[in-house]
């Protein structure tokens, strides 16, 4: 079966299900910080800057995480508050002797080795906040191996717009991979996306990933192939306000043949059946 890819209302609506028939929120927490562990090599001095959220609760649980495996983290905190299972961490990476950094230094990431950007999930929308504009701004003046929780904070998860968003050398989407990730800005702040299976049941049917050098077999007999450009023209539709795998869908049973949208790292596919997405840098 290949990946699935998800919109935000679909991984969320999924997500609470999954909850209230069979997994506890703080498992699931649990197990994407576990799953974001997995997929890096971690050594040296590592930061975790944490929002408000679950997203920021991922980061306080990768640090009791690490705390398990001989390391001691640093915390950053961008707000007071906590989810309930975000301060259930964040007070367990306390006892087990986590250190807390101050965001407000001059440059409060430079000497560490890795710095994982724990401050948005995929829920973001509209305008950041200063103070979490100006920690981004840090994140990318840093020469620390940065990765990103789920989704690089700043890019919406849906259309993968961003103003300004945390560059990543790895995001580790949790769940299933999410639309934007393929999406307008996304492709320039991540180096390499990967996704980490943490047992959610997915409600809706989603989109497919294949692999980007399997674009090219969709693009011969009876397919149309355009650019985001044209496509955005086509539909009259700006990225913010693009439902590109609905979109995509609709324009292929309408005229009945393969619809090929491309840009320079991404592709979104329609061809009857499904819908497929495309990056190279997974």
């Amino acid at each position: 079966m290949l990946p699935p890819v998800v919109s935000v209302d679909n991984m969320r609506r999924s997500d609470a299900e999954t909850i209230a028939k069979r997994v506890s929120s703080a498992e699931l927490m649990r197990r994407a910080a576990q799953g974001i562990y997995d997929s890096v090599t971690f050594t040296g001095k590592v930061a975790i800057i944490c929002g408000s959220g679950n997203n920021g609760g991922d980061g306080y649980a990768l640090a009791c995480i690490l705390l398990q495996n001989g390391i001691t983290p640093t915390v950053f905190r961008l707000s007071d508050k906590f989810s309930p299972d975000g301060l259930y961490f964040y007070r367990s990476a306390l006892e087990m002797g986590c250190e807390e950094g101050s965001i407000c230094l001059p440059a409060p990431f430079e000497g560490y080795d890795i710095v994982v950007d724990c401050i948005l999930g995929t829920g973001f929308r509209g305008t950041l906040r200063e103070d979490i504009r100006r920690a981004i701004e840090a994140i990318n003046a840093c020469t620390a191996f940065v990765v990103s929780a789920d989704i690089n904070s700043g890019v919406n998860g849906d259309t993968g717009v961003a103003d300004i968003a945390v560059n990543s050398d790895l995001t580790v989407s949790i769940g299933a991979y999410k639309t934007g990730m393929f999406l307008a800005d996304a492709p320039f702040y991540m180096d390499k996306l990967v996704n980490v299976d943490i047992g959610i049941d997915l409600i809706d049917e989603p989109y497919r990933l294949i692999d980007f050098d399997q674009v090219s077999l969709f693009e011969g007999y009876n397919s149309t192939v355009i650019t985001t450009e044209e496509f955005l023209a086509q539909t009259g539709t700006t990225p913010d306000t693009c439902d590109a795998g609905g979109m995509i869908a609709e324009m292929t049973r309408t005229q009945r043949k393969t619809v090929v949208v491309k840009s320079e790292h991404t592709a979104v596919i329609g061809d009857l059946n499904y819908v497929y997405f495309a990056a190279d840098y997974i």
